[in-house]
Order: structure tokens, then sequence, then C-alpha cells
């Protein structure tokens, strides 16, 4: 049985079981932040970690430099994205003592990851 999550993303075609987290099947909701993300990690047990990037202005030098910051998030066995997946996440309860977020969506996926 497939959830409203309140936003505009497509719901995954495979459906999950006993996953209490997931957004689609296991009716968790999701409240604050979305944005994308790259994934650098994806060995745990339905866990990844992802980098985001942004850049910072340095008034001294009048540049930009490169900032990253690294999320562990929920990655439910419905969506299973890989390492070098650009994905969309958005911010949740807390699930553990450092997951904060789920991922909801697979905007791109990496090209070896496609065997």
């Amino acid at each position: 049985m497939k959830h409203n999550i309140g936003i505009d993303a497509p719901a995954p075609k495979t459906e999950c079981k006993d996953d209490k987290h997931c957004p689609f099947h296991g009716g968790f909701k999701l409240r604050g932040k979305m944005f994308t993300a790259t994934v650098v990690a994806s060995k745990m047990n339905k866990t990844a970690t992802v980098q985001k990037t942004r850049q910072h202005y340095l008034p001294k030098y009048q540049r930009y430099e490169k900032r990253k910051s690294k999320f562990r998030v929920h990655n439910p066995a419905c969506i299973e994205a890989k390492e070098g997946d650009e994905v969309q996440i958005m911010e949740s309860r807390p699930i553990s003592k450092t997951k904060r977020f789920v991922i909801i969506n697979i905007l791109s996926k990496n090209e070896s990851n496609k065997k």
C-alpha cells in the first residue's frame, strides 16, 4: 500500500516489506528540509552516506571555495540507492543516533551501477 508523502516524488515501483521507516510503504512522516546530494557509501544495512557540496564566499579574496557536508540517511529497500547516485533526501524525525534524513527519490544513477 502506497502513502501520499506530501510532495511531488514518484513512488517506487517495488514494495518494501517490514520497513517501518519507509515514507511510501511504512507510513513514516517527513518534514523540514529537502535537498539533493550524492551517495558516497551504501554498504551499511538500510543506511547510506551522502555528501552535499556547496560554495562559500570569501570576502577577503573575493572568491568562492567548495565546502562539503556528509549525512547518514535511511535507504529504504524499495529505493536501494547505490554509490555515485544523485538522490533527493528529506528531513524526518531522528531514526537513530546519526540518521535524520530519508532518501525519497533517485535523480540520476551512476553509469557503473547499471550492470
